[in-house]
């Protein structure tokens, strides 16, 4: 079954829908970065009319080290999340790792966030969507297309149908991914289609004990994806992107960000998108 549409907080996703940013850092550093760096992104946002959901990891469960940085954990980082939303009036999306967490981040989200490597845990994907909320499930590097519609049935067997399916690159090799344009379509036809930029351009365990990358292809594939059919662009932004704790090597500077988003509203109106 296909649906056109999700329904996160106050936005529409789908096919004749504007397109979305879900932008934000990989993990949150600290309350103050969060709020400041989430006013500095709304506000790049308004001035260009891009929706935006804010994004950012209370707790990084699947980093490459056991000594890498993970986050506030759960009750702090929602906490700080549930602020963003209050204080500054954005919805908000992190990702949850263990069904015992769904309830309450749900509680907190305005969209619950399931890992790519969890992303055929029955289990999991049953307890985001019994919250009700919006649940956008990354598409696992060793899935195809065409499982993801298996993982949206379990979504919806509870009754939520505003799932999201998001396209984050695929294994080519050790260390590597690729984009497969043509998955856009082909996972739009079980629900509404996320492009997450700066994780594709990952090298998973590229420099040891974390994931190295190159983010200089993030705005190739970023217009790539919008052309191709995504109905939401995923990108992870910071303001000092050599030192961020997580995802140094992919995460997307800040000062590019405005000019980025005027190419995408760009190739956005020249394939019929509505901005």
């Amino acid at each position: 079954m296909s649906i056109e549409r999700a329904k996160l907080g106050p936005h529409s996703v789908g096919r004749d829908e504007p397109i979305i940013l879900l932008g934000g850092p990989c993990v949150i550093e600290s309350r103050d970065h969060t709020l400041r760096l989430a006013d500095q992104i709304a506000k790049i946002c308004r001035q260009r009319n891009m929706p935006l959901v804010f994004k950012a990891s209370f707790d990084k469960a699947n980093r490459s080290s056991i000594g890498s940085f993970r986050g506030p954990g759960l009750v702090d980082g929602l906490a700080i999340l549930a602020e963003v939303h209050s204080e500054l009036g954005l919805p908000v999306v992190s990702d949850i790792h263990s069904p015992e967490q769904a309830a309450t981040a749900g509680e907190a989200l305005d969209c619950i966030q399931l890992p790519a490597f969890l992303c055929r845990q029955t289990d999991l994907i049953l307890a985001a969507a019994r919250t009700g909320k919006c649940v956008n499930i990354k598409k696992g590097q060793f899935m195809s297309p065409e499982e993801m519609g298996n993982v949206v049935e379990k979504a919806r067997s509870v009754g939520n149908d505003s799932i999201l399916l998001t396209e984050r690159g695929t294994f080519f090799g050790y260390n590597r991914l690729v984009n497969d344009m043509t998955s856009l379509r082909r996972m739009g036809k079980f629900a509404p289609v996320v492009f997450d930029a700066t994780h594709s351009c990952q090298l998973p365990g590229g420099a040891g004990t974390t994931s190295g990358g190159n983010r200089e292809h993030a705005p190739s594939l970023a217009l790539a994806a919008i052309a191709a059919g995504a109905d939401a662009l995923f990108l992870e932004v910071h303001d000092d992107p050599e030192n961020a704790k997580s995802d140094a090597a992919t995460v997307y500077p800040l000062a590019e960000l405005d000019g980025l988003i005027d190419r995408i509203k760009r190739v956005a109106e020249a394939v019929g998108r509505p901005v």
